[in-house]
This record gives structure tokens, sequence and C-alpha cells, in this order.
């Protein structure tokens, strides 16, 4: 048995500790937002936050985070209220087929905690998430535009 904070809430599971936490995200706690992508960690289609900092999690086992605290995208918005890069993403119509996007938004989430007015290139160098619809630039405008959002509302 394994216990997970997942977006506040904790999660006894019973699973064979080398589980990539994305199975245990999706399969056992029935949080869907997160999606598979490459398996590799290299697209980012899986991003969630540990501890804050964005982390792919289809390749993390559960065994090697439990008792840390896990952030989905159904946990990034404050309620009713959504995080700026969420109402970024919605105010510049960022996405196309859609499926990377959780991804996206968590990558671009911790970015800007981390460098809180990024330019293009630390954008370019820090969000590594991809896209086969090719928004990169609606990706970069929303982050600069969540960025605003977020000077805005300190």
């Amino acid at each position: 048995m394994i216990t997970l904070n997942i977006n506040g809430s904790e999660h006894t599971i019973d699973v064979d500790p080398a589980t990539p936490l994305l199975w245990v995200i999706r399969d056992h706690v029935g949080l869907t937002g997160t999606k598979f992508g490459c398996g590799k960690a290299w697209c980012g289609a899986c991003t969630v936050h540990l501890d804050g900092r964005a982390r792919r999690s289809c390749i993390m086992p559960v065994a090697a985070i439990a008792g840390r605290s896990i952030t989905t995208i159904e946990g990034l918005a404050d309620g009713e209220d959504l995080h700026p890069v969420q109402r970024a993403w919605l105010e510049l119509d960022v996405p196309q087929c859609g499926y990377c996007q959780a991804g996206q938004i968590m990558s671009a989430a911790a970015l800007l905690e981390r460098i809180p007015s990024p330019s293009d290139e630390q954008i370019d160098k820090n969000h590594t998430n991809i896209c086969r619809c090719g928004t990169y630039p609606r990706i970069r405008n929303a982050i600069h535009r969540a960025a605003s959002l977020r000077e805005s509302e300190e």
C-alpha cells in the first residue's frame, strides 16, 4: 500500500511500487486530465507538479514519491478560480487538438513559478513539451499573458 497526496487529498493505493505515477493517477484515482503521450518522458503530455516542480509522470515509480505533494491539472485551479495560465490559455485559444495541453499548462505554471516573467529565449529553453499541432507561438504568447495576469494580481 502506498499513500499519495494528490491535489490535497490522500489516496492509499494497492499497486506495485514500480507502477508509474501516470497510471495510478488515471487508473486508480480516476483523474484523466494527465495524458499518456510517449511513455519515455520526452513529450510532456504526462506533466504534473511534484512538490511544485514540473515532472513527467509516465516514468516516475510511485514508490519514489510517497509522501510528497502531487498536483495534476485538475488541482491547478483554486476552486472555481482558474490559475493564470489556464485563463491565458482560454483567452488566447491556444489548443488545436488539445491532447497535450494539460501537460503544456502544468509545465508553463511551473516555469512561471521559477521565472515569473520569462523572455522568449527562456521559454524556448525551459518549456520543452512537444505539441504535434505546432501551437508553439500561441503557447509562448499564453505564457507571457499568464505572467502579466500574475503580475496584475500581486
